[in-house]
Parts: C-alpha cells; sequence; structure tokens
C-alpha cells in the first residue's frame, strides 16, 4: 500500500462498530483532493459498510452518492464491506491533441484506489478508483481476477447521486433506451425528477450559493468501451435522489446489462464542476480519462467543411435537369465546392441511398455499389479531377455485414470518411460495435461521424480520426412536425451547445440560409427554414464544437451572399478556447484560436442582450477585426460587416437582438 501526506489525505476509524460473521470493524474512510485543494473526495464504509462517497469544493458538499453493482448470478455487492488496501498516485502531464478544441491538455489529478471484499462466503472483491482534478472529478468501477467472478452478468448498476442545496437541473427526458437523444431539454429541480422516467446524460446542475455566486456541475461518463450506456432517473419515494439506469443487451429477458470476464472496467462516472457554465464547456477532463490514441500517424485527418444535399430534399435552382440522387446533382456539387474551396461533399439518400435498393432494414443493401441513378467511377474521377473528397452515408445495418470488405475498397476509391446513421442504441453490443467501426475506419484511412448516436463519451482521443457525434435534436426537425412542431429554436440551440456539448464534439445542419424568427416559423420539409437571424448561424461556426461542419443549404443558397467567405474560411479545428459568456438561455459567446488567428461567435436565445466581451486573450501587438453582426433593422436574412483595429485591451461591447448573434475574426497585424 502506498501512501502519500499530500495525495491520501485521511484513514480513519471511526467509533461506530458492525459485526460481520463474528468479528467487529469500525468504519473507515479515505479522502483524496485535488491538486489545488479545493476540491475533497472523501469515500466512508457507514454503519452496515456501504461505500458512500461525498464529494465538497471549500468544505461545502457538492455531490453524496453510494456504490454498487448488482450480478445476476451471485446478487448485489454494495454492503457489508471491508477495506483491504488502498493505493494512491498523482498524474501531470500534458498531451497533444490531434482534433478537439485545443491542441492539447493537460492531465493533472490525484487518485486513490481502494480495494474492497464483502462479508459474504464468497468473498468477492471490487475496486473502486477515483480521481480528482481541479476542474471535477470521476470514479470507476473496476472488478479484479477472482475465483468468485471470473465471468459475470451484470443487471444493474446501484451508483446513487444526492444533490445538498436543492440545484436546478437541465434535464433530457427520453422515451425508451433505444433513443438517438433527439429531444428538448427541461429545466426542473432535481427534486422534481421523476421515477419512471429516463433522463439522457450530460445533465448539468447548477446549485446557487449565495444571491450572486452558484457552482455548477455537469454529470456524464467516459471512455465508455465495454460497457452499457448509462442514463439516469429519479427514486421513488426518495424526491432528489437520482439512480443510474443501464441499457439492456437486446433480446435477454434476464435482464442482463453487461457480460464480461474478469479483469473488467465500468465507464468513469464523470463530474465536472465550475463557477460558471462556460468553464466546463473548457474543460478537457473527458478527453483526460480516455485511453491515449491509437492512431500514430494522424496527418491524414483533416476536419473540414463538407456540403450535405440531403437536408434541403435535393434542391436546386437554375439546373437544366432533374435534381435528386444522381449523377449530374453531385457533379453541380461537385462544382461548387470547386469554385469555392469547400474540401468535401457527401453522397446520402432520399427514400434510396445513394447505394441503391431500400433503405436498410427495409430490405437489402449493397454499400460497395451505387444506385442505378449515379455512375459512381465517373463521379470518383470527376471529383479527382475538382479536388474534392467524396463521404458516403449508410445505415448500420448496411455497413456491419460488410464492413471489411467496404472500408477497403472506400480508401481505394480516395472516399475521405462515412456517417454512419440510426444506431439508436447504446447497449454493450452497439458500443463494442462503435469501436469496431472507428478502429477499422482508421487502418483505412477514412474519418468516421455518428449520427443518429449516443453522446460523446471521449472515444475521440483514442480515435482522433471520430470526427462528430450527432446525440441531438438537429435542424433537421424544422423540417418536420405538425401543427404543435417547434423545429429547433435559438433557445434549444443554446441547450445544445450548453449541455449536449459538454460530452463532446457535436453533428449538427449548420448553415441554413432561409432564417426566420421563431414567431415566423412553419416547418417545410423542402428547402426548410432555420430559426434565428442568419447570425445566429454564422455564430453557430463557432460556438459548436464541430469537425466536420455541413453546409446544408443548396449552392444558389450561398452564391452572392457576402458571409460566404466567412463559412468557406472558418476552421473546423482548434488550438484553444474561452468562453467569454455562458448564461443559460440566453446567450454564449466562445472565443477560438487557429494558429495566430482568433475567431468568436455569439448566440443569443429569446431576449435582447448587451454583451461586453473584453479581449484579454488575445496576444501582444494589433489585430484587424472583422465581424459579421445582425442588423435589427433590416430582415433577419441580413448582417452587417464591421471592421476595426483592436488590442488585448479593448472591450467589445454591443447588442445582440433576440434570436440573434454574431462572428467575427481577428487577424495578427503584421505577421
Amino acid at each position: 500500500m502506498m501512501t502519500s501526506p499530500l495525495r491520501f489525505a485521511l484513514w480513519s476509524c471511526a467509533m461506530v462498530i458492525a459485526w460481520f460473521s463474528g468479528h467487529s470493524v469500525c468504519a473507515q474512510s479515505l479522502q483524496v483532493r485535488s491538486p489545488n485543494g479545493h476540491l475533497t473526495l472523501k469515500i466512508e464504509l457507514d454503519g452496515t459498510q456501504q461505500a458512500t462517497v461525498n464529494l465538497s469544493r471549500d468544505d461545502v458538499v457538492l455531490v453524496h452518492f453510494t456504490l454498487g453493482l448488482q450480478f445476476g448470478d451471485s446478487g448485489l455487492f454494495g454492503q457489508r464491506l471491508k477495506i483491504l488496501e488502498s493505493a494512491t498516485n498523482s498524474q501531470d502531464l500534458t498531451y497533444q491533441i490531434a482534433v478537439g478544441k485545443t491542441e492539447s491538455a493537460r492531465d493533472r489529478h490525484n487518485e486513490l484506489s481502494v480495494l474492497v471484499e464483502e462479508a459474504s462466503a464468497a468473498h468477492r472483491r471490487l475496486q473502486f478508483v477515483f480521481r480528482v482534478f481541479d476542474d471535477g472529478a470521476a470514479f470507476c468501477y473496476q472488478i479484479p481476477e477472482q475465483p468468485a467472478m471470473n465471468e459475470f452478468v451484470l443487471t444493474d448498476e446501484h451508483t446513487r447521486f444526492e444533490f445538498p442545496g436543492s440545484p436546478t437541473a437541465y434535464v433530457l427526458p427520453l422515451k425508451n433506451y433505444t433513443t438517438p437523444y433527439e429531444s428538448y431539454y427541461q429545466k426542473l429541480q432535481v427534486a422534481e425528477i421523476d421515477s419512471d422516467r429516463l433522463f439522457g446524460m450530460p445533465l448539468l446542475l447548477q446549485r446557487e450559493l449565495t444571491s450572486d455566486q452558484s457552482v455548477w456541475i455537469g454529470l456524464t461518463e467516459a471512455a465508455l468501451t465495454d460497457y452499457a450506456g448509462a442514463y439516469l432517473s429519479g427514486v421513488a419515494g426518495e424526491p432528489g435522489v437520482l439512480t443510474t439506469k443501464l441499457s439492456p443487451l437486446p433480446g435477454r429477458s434476464e435482464g442482463a446489462k453487461v457480460l464480461g470476464t474478469a479483469p473488467h472496467a465500468s465507464p468513469w462516472r464523470v463530474m465536472m464542476v465550475g463557477d460558471d457554465p462556460g468553464r466546463l464547456l473548457e474543460s478537457n477532463l473527458i478527453f483526460n480519462l480516455s485511453d491515449p490514441p491509437k492512431i500514430e500517424d494522424t496527418s491524414w485527418i483533416k476536419p473540414e467543411k463538407t456540403t450535405f444535399p440531403w437536408w434541403n430534399h435535393y434542391v436546386l435552382e437554375g439546373v437544366d435537369f432533374e435534381p435528386g440522387v444522381n449523377t449530374a446533382t453531385m457533379k453541380h456539387y461537385i462544382d461548387f465546392c470547386a469554385q469555392h474551396n469547400i474540401p468535401y461533399h457527401s453522397l446520402d439518400g432520399l427514400d434510396i441511398a445513394w447505394y441503391g435498393g431500400p433503405i436498410a432494414p427495409n430490405g437489402p443493401t449493397d454499400i460497395t455499389t451505387a444506385a442505378p441513378s449515379i455512375d459512381l467511377p465517373q463521379l470518383l474521377d470527376y471529383a479527382k479531377q475538382k479536388g474534392v473528397r467524396l463521404r458516403l452515408w449508410m445505415h448500420w445495418r448496411a455497413l456491419q455485414p460488410q464492413i471489411d470488405e467496404a472500408f477497403a475498397l472506400y480508401e481505394k476509391w480516395g472516399i475521405e470518411g462515412v456517417m454512419v446513421d440510426f444506431m439508436d442504441r447504446d447497449d454493450q453490443e452497439m458500443v463494442r460495435f462503435y469501436h469496431e467501426m472507428a478502429e477499422k475506419a482508421a487502418k483505412h484511412h477514412l474519418t468516421l461521424t455518428l449520427h443518429g448516436a449516443y453522446k460523446p463519451t471521449g472515444m475521440e482521443r483514442t480515435w482522433p480520426n471520430v470526427l462528430n457525434y450527432e446525440a441531438a435534436l438537429n435542424q433537421e426537425y424544422n423540417k418536420w412536425g405538425n401543427g404543435n412542431s417547434k423545429g429547433t429554436p435559438p433557445t434549444h440551440n443554446l441547450d445544445i451547445a450548453l449541455i449536449r456539448m459538454l460530452a463532446g464534439p457535436l453533428d449538427y445542419h449548420q448553415g441554413g440560409m432561409r432564417n426566420v424568427l421563431p414567431v415566423n416559423y412553419h416547418f417545410r420539409d423542402i428547402a426548410p427554414p432555420v430559426q434565428g437571424t442568419r447570425g445566429h448561424q454564422l455564430g453557430m461556426y463557432v460556438v459548436y464544437q464541430n469537425h466536420l461542419p455541413m453546409m446544408a443549404d443548396y449552392p444558389s443558397a450561398y452564391r452572392d451572399q457576402p458571409e460566404l467567405d466567412f463559412l468557406v474560411q472558418i476552421p473546423s479545428n482548434w488550438d484553444e478556447t474561452h468562453v467569454l459568456q455562458a448564461e443559460m438561455r440566453k446567450s454564449l459567446v466562445i472565443a477560438r484560436r487557429d494558429g495566430d488567428d482568433w475567431w468568436i461567435g455569439g448566440m443569443s436565445g429569446d431576449d435582447d442582450v448587451a454583451l461586453t466581451l473584453p479581449l484579454a486573450f488575445l496576444g501582444d501587438g494589433d489585430f484587424e477585426l472583422t465581424m459579421w453582426i445582425d442588423d435589427p433593422e433590416s430582415p433577419p436574412t441580413t448582417v452587417v460587416q464591421k471592421q476595426q483595429t483592436v488590442q488585448s485591451s479593448t472591450q467589445l461591447e454591443f447588442n445582440l437582438p433576440a434570436a440573434g448573434g454574431f462572428a467575427a475574426h481577428l487577424q495578427s497585424v503584421g505577421r
């Protein structure tokens, strides 16, 4: 056992006596602090010898949780425990990030590992591992090799959370475990979270400490590799208590959630902590808890923009052919990409996919052969001549049986990457398939976007070719609905950024040019509108961490628009990120650096916002600022362009209208 006064702060034997198998033991407690000393995590075995944990910041308890696992063959593991041994460790390293919101991250944490054994005859053992960072904490379960539990069937995880102080929660209610996370966020008190409903993560909480001071907690998971995805629900009769629910394996009546062989580890249960929701967005905690890259050479991975004709229902203007899933339409898009230096074009389908036949699972498909309406060899040659690379959409059920053959062929064709859709699950089998897709795509130099997907959990650190995940109610919902449809209003777009994006990068249908205010919104499938001003849409390209941002509208919607230069120039990968303002459902402003240049984007919600933005993050010297901002006296499709010279001492002061936004580019003068 390794101990250190800095890393391992306390072992105590309290005056609580419990009796196990005729022996008396005393309640035990251990604790570990964050490197800066503000966060403290303390684990205790209470009078029933159940493992309970508190996470505190400066002596204020933020989260109280209990630990336990339910096994189908050997019952609950969580009570009548004793600590056999513990160990501490510390780490402080900086690593490079190939694709992300920063070019590097610092992983500085203190760790406490606690091996416990139950008093039953089987004497099963479990290890709890805790890590405490300056911006949060995490824990996982590790099942060590042991005769009593070599192979296991996990039927439940009894991790239960309590949040003192009656915090406000921003939650994502879901109908069941078969879900693409396409729902609206709700604002509730923690005590109002139902026990008969399922809530997706991330979950964001605000606890008010004083009238002008709050602490924010983001709850999610990291390093989901060979386990079931986790959700949260309330507990009947215990308002304010949340319990973990695991996604069940399909087709198993015994309630199995995870099948495994020891040694085996759960994902990390993550608690991000900050004084402001913006600090949580800046955090690389999910990356720090995920496995290092398994790709040595990442030079072939190039995050960039892509056209995406599906969103418009293949609308084109001023052409002498019938638009659709055909060669002429794809050439038209390739010409547009080549003319405006847009690197990628995506082949997608409507009622049929680009690869022909009914879309799986409604019938057999072959993702190595194009639909008869597309001359794929001609299209591949045409795109190569124009310097544009193609991306391919596919249904996961079509991909799974052909993955090795298809990915090898796509590499031969020169395909840049694939979007895989309609998984709508995060049970253990699907989680394994995610990692299989990522690994095999990397083998064939393909990037991967996961649509109809579960939330990010850090796999993109391990496999940097994984550019994006959807896991959100996307702007495609402006296409569909009924008399009660609200599409994606600006407040939802802000919720997506401030809550969903805590987990990682976001695949979102960006770039709609038919901007309408929410009061004038009506859904339309063909050439749909987007809610919010033109500035609101432009701001998304900076605010959203999107490593494959779409230009989802049709070519003539962009031509002759003064904002086209901005859309073409905006980077898709970042060296540095600072959140300048974050107020739930009101406004969000983010500054991101690419090389010597900075980009700033902002979005507002239902109300006008007065912004004061310090530029202290800039380096020395002058910067030429170009801003695209809404003109409140003009239609919502209109922005005005402003320019000025700024320095790090400059404060930008301006107003955003409701449902508005802006984007800005800052170029260093003289470099």
